[in-house]
């Protein structure tokens, strides 16, 4: 496998950020009753210009790119916005495929197949779970418990498309798990780790929404922090799988840029 860049001397580092997240102790967040949300509407598809730095990672297997914030994963609805990563990234390697996506205002780790076989041989696995995420966020507030888990079902607001929401009646099992990195008293706000165990849509936005610690710069959730800053304060820091072909261990990590 070659590593470009930065990303061979990274590797060992997200070994040490999934120890941290394997070993977290179940301690079950509050769920904060969530308001009627208005978000605000959906500004222009300005994808940022393309970065020649941004394959940190390929083989015969696999391509890794770190998928800037404001840039698509796949096609998009609507005039402009067919560009995205799979294009430019076809636009280099005909055969990628995706295998899992971002939303459009999360950066970072974006791990695509070449050929149909080895997207199959990706798709198992992350649909048995065996592809471990950590993401870091910047949320509101300081958390009650500085690590544990936020366990809520979740559904699509069907009325109110994208948005997701809890619903305790017919909502998808969804897990996700946190560490607080830290909190800084000037803005009231704490950097955390995040594992999704499960991957629902939204469904990092929508957990730490929902016990009052919403992730800044989120348009779609955070009320009246979603202008605290000039983005959405998420980015898929960390991805560790087993390799298809090899069994390698493969440990990748990606710091944000915030």
């Amino acid at each position: 496998m070659r590593l470009a860049g930065r990303a061979a001397g990274r590797a060992r580092i997200a070994f040490q950020v999934m120890a941290l997240l394997l070993s977290w102790q179940p301690v079950h967040a509050a769920f904060v009753p969530m308001p009627t949300r208005n978000p605000i509407a959906d500004p222009p598809y300005l994808p940022p210009p393309p970065n020649p730095d941004w394959l940190l990672a390929e083989d015969e297997a696999m391509l890794l790119v770190h998928k800037p914030a404001g840039l698509l994963s796949v096609p998009g609805r609507g005039i402009g916005k067919d560009d995205c990563v799979i294009s430019r990234v076809q636009a280099q390697f005909a055969e990628a495929q995706i295998v899992h996506r971002l939303d459009l205002a999360t950066s970072g780790l974006l791990l695509l197949a070449r050929g149909e076989a080895m997207q199959r041989r990706f798709s198992q696995l992350f649909r048995e779970r065996l592809v471990h995420k950590a993401y870091i966020a910047v949320v509101a507030g300081r958390l009650a418990q500085a690590e544990g888990e936020i366990d809520l079902p979740l559904i699509t607001d069907w009325p109110n498309r994208p948005l997701q929401k809890v619903d305790f009646d017919i909502g998808k099992p969804s897990l996700t798990r946190y560490r607080s990195l830290g909190h800084d008293a000037a803005s009231d706000s704490s950097r955390l780790l995040l594992e999704p165990v499960t991957g629902r849509s939204h469904q990092l936005r929508v957990h730490l929404a929902a016990i009052g610690h919403p992730i800044l710069g989120d348009l779609l959730y955070a009320d009246e922090h979603r202008l605290r800053a000039p983005r959405l304060l998420l980015h898929a820091a960390s991805l560790q799988f087993s390799h298809p072909l090899s069994g390698e261990a493969c440990c990748f990590d990606c710091p944000p840029p915030f």
